[in-house]
């Protein structure tokens, strides 16, 4: 990687003395850092530090534009953190979807050890990481929705322009797949079940999909590196290192500014001191807060408000189908068949449907199967939000990575089992509007946190209240140039995909770092 990855000289470290600012964690939004500060303030010197290993190339790639299988089973276990799977696990991540496991884990990630519920607790057993240049970006569906209603956080007047600006740096399209066979077929039968009570905006559509099509044709996943682009990786005051794990933000004496962060270079197994202006801390939503509480950064709501999105799924195969071209396999990660609709989130309907057409089924089938016309339909449910569920960190215990142990402490109330009762009601209503039910298996409710969409550790507000982490533009309260980005940054009870929402929020907050460098 000559561009991103500076090689150390015999007996130096391989990482700078100093850099104008260090980003901690190589996904989307840590990436959209360094994009921003590289279109808008290329006078300023960037590290990014990732805990761990580059897999692929360009880095930060989704692992299913690997083509050779056993290239891409060496990404997805490289990515697996300590504990990776054996080699003869799947890769593949249709086998075992619909799976009842209680600790449900997906290629590519690895989940906690312990601490992952407390007696009397619902806990979070399937709360999963990826340790890997790209993060949890190499891994998704690349599913890009907007938030809408009450997901919108209304104290940010410019979250639309922000919005706009990671549609770009994900490339976003809503048309990609919206002409796969049956794809208009599943949105009409779709729209015809559940849009009598929507507004135009809120109505079925085509997901807008991080996915891009190449000059030949090929379809591929945007990840991590889609967000750095051209413009980081050309920036020569712009480096990547990876198995670099940032094991404290460095403080001043009053602990109200940032100096820098500690890095442990994995390599080596040595530790080593970086200076930095400004650190953004843009991991994911148990690590980020990790980060902090072993800095001595511990607002309040550090770790609190911690949500997962309760997920319904259920499967159909089409029935009356039209005649449409069979599109053939061409062995990437993803065809002109796998057709994706949106049901999108409503304050009435408090729950987004990602409904997926299938190239393979997730059941066996007896007949031929054609492509698109199994339909896996997912329900995503908005949590009730709550200071007491959070991840709180043991200073007597260290994980893996040497770092404060993690303690889940969450419950499902009420109202979300009311909410996810209603999700099964109308998952069932929108597949008896597609097909026929694969099997006699009624619609299964994932374990907590396979949705791997956990928010609200670092949440952003509008005042230092006690309720919130970081302020409007990321930064965390009282500690100047210290900004955290991610899907813990998020404030709202969402039910939609959270990384659009991630990256306007890195947007803005890498924006707000050029304003005051101008």
């Amino acid at each position: 990687m000559p561009t991103t990855e500076r090689a150390a000289r015999a007996g130096e470290s391989r990482f700078p003395g100093e850099v104008d600012v260090a980003i901690v964690g190589s996904g989307p939004a840590g990436a959209a850092y360094a994009r921003v500060l590289s279109e808008l303030a290329p006078q300023l010197t960037v590290a990014t530090f990732e805990a761990g290993p580059l897999i692929s190339d360009p880095p930060g790639a989704h692992v299913k534009n690997i083509g050779d299988p056993e290239e891409r089973a060496r990404a997805q276990r490289s990515s697996e953190g300590p504990r990776p799977l054996t080699e003869a696990a799947s890769t593949d991540t249709m086998d075992g979807y619909a799976s009842e496991q209680r600790r449900l884990q997906r290629p590519g990630t690895f989940l906690l050890a312990k601490g992952w519920q407390r007696e009397g607790e619902d806990g979070l057993p399937a709360a999963a990481m990826s340790s890997n240049v790209g993060g949890m970006g190499a891994h998704w569906t690349g599913a890009c929705p907007r938030p809408g209603e009450s997901e919108v956080i209304g104290f940010l007047p410019d979250l639309p322009v922000w919005l706009r600006e990671a549609e770009r740096l994900l490339d976003v399209s809503a048309d990609v797949l919206a002409d796969a066979p049956f794809a208009g077929e599943v949105r009409k039968r779709l729209a015809a079940a559940v849009d009598h009570d929507r507004t135009p905006d809120r109505a079925v559509q085509p997901m807008p999909l991080a996915v891009r099509r190449t000059r030949d044709g090929r379809l591929l996943w945007c990840g991590a590196d889609t967000v750095f682009g051209d413009a980081t990786r050309s920036n020569p005051r712009f480096t990547l290192f990876a198995e670099a794990l940032v094991t404290r933000v460095l403080l001043d004496e009053a602990g109200t500014s940032v100096r820098g962060v500690r890095v442990r270079d994995r390599r080596t197994a040595t530790d080593h001191t970086v200076a930095a202006r400004y650190v953004v801390v843009a991991g994911d939503s148990l690590r980020t807060p990790q980060l902090l509480h072993a800095s001595g950064v511990r607002p309040p709501a550090l770790g609190r408000y911690l949500n997962d999105q309760p997920q319904v799924v259920y499967a159909v195969r089409m029935r009356d189908l039209p005649d449409e071209p069979a599109v053939p396999q061409d062995g990437a990660g993803i065809t002109a068949s796998s057709g994706v609709a949106w049901v999108p989130f409503t304050d009435a309907h408090p729950f987004h449907g990602q409904v997926m057409q299938l190239d393979a089924s997730p059941v066996p089938l007896a007949d031929d199967l054609l492509p698109g016309s199994v339909v896996g339909l997912g329900w995503f449910c908005a949590k009730d939000l709550r200071a007491e569920d959070r991840v709180a960190f043991r200073d007597d215990a260290l994980d893996e990575y040497g770092m404060p142990e993690m303690e889940i402490h969450y419950r499902l109330t009420e109202a979300d089992h009311a909410t996810i009762d209603r999700a099964r009601t109308e998952i069932l209503h929108a597949a008896a509007a597609l097909g026929e039910p694969l099997d006699d298996t009624p619609p299964l409710v994932f374990p907590a946190g396979a949705s791997l969409h956990y928010q609200g550790t670092v949440r952003m507000g509008d005042t230092d209240d006690g309720t919130c982490v970081c302020d409007p533009a990321g930064q965390v309260w009282g500690v100047r140039g210290l900004f955290v980005a991610g899907n813990g940054v998020i404030p709202t009870a969402t039910a939609c995909n959270p990384t659009l929402t991630a990256v306007a929020l890195a947007v803005g907050g890498a924006r707000s770092i050029a304003e005051t460098e101008r």
